[in-house]
């Protein structure tokens, strides 16, 4: 049995008539969809096992729509068609069967991948009968059925044998992937890690884009602003190494071209592909660099919101660093759970950025120079470079492993190297970025030598 991230979705969006085509968009359940799908292609009387075959199949089909977001990516509104040439039957209001309706309440968020990968199979069908195509005959199925075959060994027979079934996925809401702000040098976060891996993908077949060598870390550095260049000049977008939202889905659409992962031969996206590596939840009890992030923030907001009680950083999250996001949730209007999700990130990102924007040249707190909003990487160049080269040659004066390094004010590999050695010494992430962490690691180093 496969393991699947994939969420079914509470509803389903449906345009009826051809894409381009104006016509009414109808949202429905999920579950309401492919009954009434079910309903209009194939026949109650059918035995069980090719009406099993056949739902789990158009399962499959609308969730795969859904999952790379198919129309979304090139710009429309809905989810899926009721178009049969390229997409499944669906008749507003139309009749349900009730064998099919019971049938489809007992497998709805049960379908099929290919071995090895995340994605809900595209799993074409046609009647066997009228029309053929690469893919599942309903009217063969009716026979395989007749001859004794199961549901599973239905679908093999058309589909492969190396299918899976994936059961009882979650069910919940549609999210569009887009994370709502534009990606840039200095963001880090998981949506840049995918971002880097698509771009990666996706030059196999133009390599007129550059390789991004750190496709491993989820940080925006000068190699994936490159690369982003390089995609939005070959695909006539807005020159701005910016992955705002036309990019992004863009990039999803090329990635899922070049990947066929709405066709028959799938490569499909492993487990690997699409795994979150980096914390989207902290909370009471949780521990490492995301929490030490966390705390900066919150000591140095601490420092102009008085409310908010002052905390050390210890990357432990304790009870002082609950009761601090308690009172920054109480005081932005958040939900009160003391859980830092991706919201409470955000605003406390937000709060802390118009703060750093207003403060006056060389302001320091209590806690030394403010991190200036975004993840220095090698490449950039401002004052903010030049702070941090000063506060490495405070530290490599009495630590041999860290190289001075000239304080021009750019980025340099020299830097980069600097930084590197000085995160190997601390344990955290070698990744020559400067982060909140490590910045706040280099300048409470720095001043207390």
């Amino acid at each position: 049995m496969a393991t699947n991230p994939v969420v079914v979705p509470n509803t389903i969006t449906v345009h009826l008539g051809r894409p381009d085509e104006a016509a009414e968009n109808v949202t429905v359940t999920f579950t309401d969809y492919i009954k009434n799908v079910a309903s209009n292609e194939i026949y109650p009387t059918w035995p069980d096992s090719a009406i099993r075959a056949n739902i789990l199949a158009q399962i499959s089909f609308a969730l795969n729509r859904i999952y790379t977001e198919y129309y979304r990516s090139r710009g429309y509104d809905f989810d899926i068609t009721n178009n049969t040439v390229i997409d499944q039957a669906f008749v507003k209001d139309g009749e349900i069967f009730d064998n099919i309706s019971k049938i489809v309440d007992q497998i709805f968020n049960n379908y099929i991948v290919k071995s090895g990968s995340i994605v809900p199979y595209a799993a074409k069908f046609c009647d066997g009968v009228y029309t053929q195509c690469r893919g599942l005959s309903q009217w063969g199925s009716v026979d395989l059925a007749n001859q004794g075959l199961m549901p599973y060994q239905i679908l093999q027979y058309y589909y492969g044998d190396d299918i899976e079934i994936v059961y009882n996925a979650p069910v919940g809401e549609n999210t569009p992937s887009y994370p709502g702000i534009p990606l840039r040098r200095g963001t880090f976060s998981d949506e840049v890690l995918t971002i880097k891996r698509q771009l990666n993908r996706i030059r196999l077949n133009y390599p007129a884009i550059p390789y991004i060598s750190s496709a491993t870390t989820g940080i925006f550095d000068a190699e994936t602003e490159d690369s982003v260049k390089a995609f939005q000049q070959i695909f006539n977008l807005t020159v701005d190494g910016i992955v705002g939202k036309a990019t992004w889905y863009k990039i999803k659409q090329i990635y899922n071209a070049v990947k066929q992962l709405s066709e028959l031969t799938s490569e499909g996206l492993t487990i690997s592909d699409v795994e979150r590596k980096y914390t989207t939840e902290l909370q009471y009890g949780d521990s490492g660099v995301s929490v030490r992030a966390l705390q900066y923030y919150l000591a140095f907001l601490g420092y102009f919101y008085p409310e908010l009680p002052p905390i050390p950083i210890t990357g432990f999250f304790d009870e002082a660093t609950r009761d601090a996001v308690y009172s920054f949730q109480s005081a932005y209007g958040l939900p009160v759970d003391g859980k830092v999700d991706l919201n409470t990130f955000l605003k406390i990102d937000e709060v802390y950025r118009s703060i750093v924007s207003d403060l006056p040249a060389n302001y320091q707190s209590a806690i030394g120079e403010p991190f200036p909003g975004k993840y220095l990487v090698e490449g950039d160049t401002g004052e903010n470079v030049s702070i941090i080269q000063r506060y490495l040659n405070v530290i490599s004066q009495n630590d041999p492993n860290i190289k001075l390094v000239e304080v021009t004010g750019e980025f340099d590999e020299a830097t980069r190297a600097a930084v590197i050695a000085l995160q190997k010494q601390l344990g955290i992430e070698q990744s020559g970025a400067i982060g909140p962490v490590t910045w706040s690691e280099i300048v409470t180093l720095g001043n207390n030598l």
